[in-house]
Formats: C-alpha cells, sequence, structure tokens
C-alpha cells in the first residue's frame, strides 16, 4: 500500500466528520488537529477502523497543561504502519472538571498511557476499568505534572542573586 499524505487524512476526517475538526496545522509534518470530547473515541475509532488510512498503533497519550487559560489538553499520538503515517489528536478540557472517555476499548496499550495521564495530570478518563496511581505514591494527593506548584523553594539560600554579584 502507498503512503498516505496528510491531505488524504484530513480530507477523509472532513467527510465524516466536518466542523467538529478545528486547528488542523502540519508543525514540521505532522498532521495535527484538534476535536470535542464528546467525539474523541468516535475520530480515533474512525482512525483506527478505516481501511484507507488504518492508524493501528497507539504511540502515547499525554497531557498539557496551560494554566493560563484552565485547560488541560489531553494528546493522542498515532501511528499508521500500514500507511506509513502518523498524526496528533487534541482534546482541551476544563482543569477544574478533566474527565474524558477513555479510549482503552479501542488500543489495549491505552489502559497503561490513560493511568500515567491520570497519576501526573490528574485526568480522570471515564469507563477505564482500572485508573489508579502507576508512578507515585497512592497517598501523594496532588498531580505533580499540573504547573500550580513553584518549580523551585523560594526560601533557597544558595540561589540569591547577591551572592553571584547581580
Amino acid at each position: 500500500m502507498a503512503k498516505a499524505t496528510n491531505t488524504e487524512v484530513i480530507d477523509l476526517l472532513g467527510e465524516k466528520f466536518g466542523e467538529q475538526l478545528f486547528d488542523v496545522t502540519e508543525p514540521y509534518g505532522l498532521l495535527t488537529f484538534s476535536t470535542t470530547k464528546d467525539k474523541i473515541v468516535e475520530v480515533l475509532s474512525f482512525l483506527k477502523e478505516n481501511a484507507k488510512i488504518n492508524f493501528n498503533f497507539l504511540t502515547d497519550i499525554t497531557a498539557v497543561h496551560y494554566p493560563e487559560q484552565g485547560k488541560i489538553a489531553v494528546v493522542y499520538h498515532l501511528h499508521s504502519m500500514v500507511s506509513g503515517i502518523r498524526t496528533r489528536v487534541k482534546v482541551f478540557i476544563d482543569e477544574n472538571e478533566p474527565t474524558i472517555p477513555t479510549a482503552s476499548a479501542l488500543w489495549n496499550s491505552a489502559n497503561w498511557m490513560e493511568r500515567e495521564t491520570y497519576d501526573f495530570f490528574g485526568v480522570k478518563f471515564e469507563g477505564h476499568p482500572d485508573l489508579r496511581r502507576i508512578l507515585n505514591m497512592d497517598d501523594l494527593g496532588v498531580h505533580p505534572m499540573l504547573k500550580q506548584y513553584p518549580l523551585e523553594d523560594p526560601n533557597r539560600v544558595d540561589k540569591k542573586d547577591e551572592y553571584f554579584g547581580r
């Protein structure tokens, strides 16, 4: 099978989902677009099951916190080994209510990736079979990748400017 192009993928998606896909870009040749959390499972399912593009491999699920916007972006990276193409799908959710449907019914590997994203960002994947922490302590009480914590202790004396002639 010949390598698919970003244009072919976005045309197929546009026919099926139309205005439900937005912010379509191609940074460094990687097709990137956004959708809503109501449509994410349907979009991922279409990408996986469409015979023309066949995004059969879920490379990664992660998140990015945008505190100035009050949003968390859940990011999916997919790879079609058959068509030789990759894509990135983003869903922006409210940081005060970080829930999104699970993709673990589509890819078994999503189970671990969603648990990791929950552990570090606090994103709750609705319908996940076993959503719990995997890398941090169960009683940690915070999600360390959220940008709401100071990067350094402001009371450290070895970081004072006067010690460095500034």
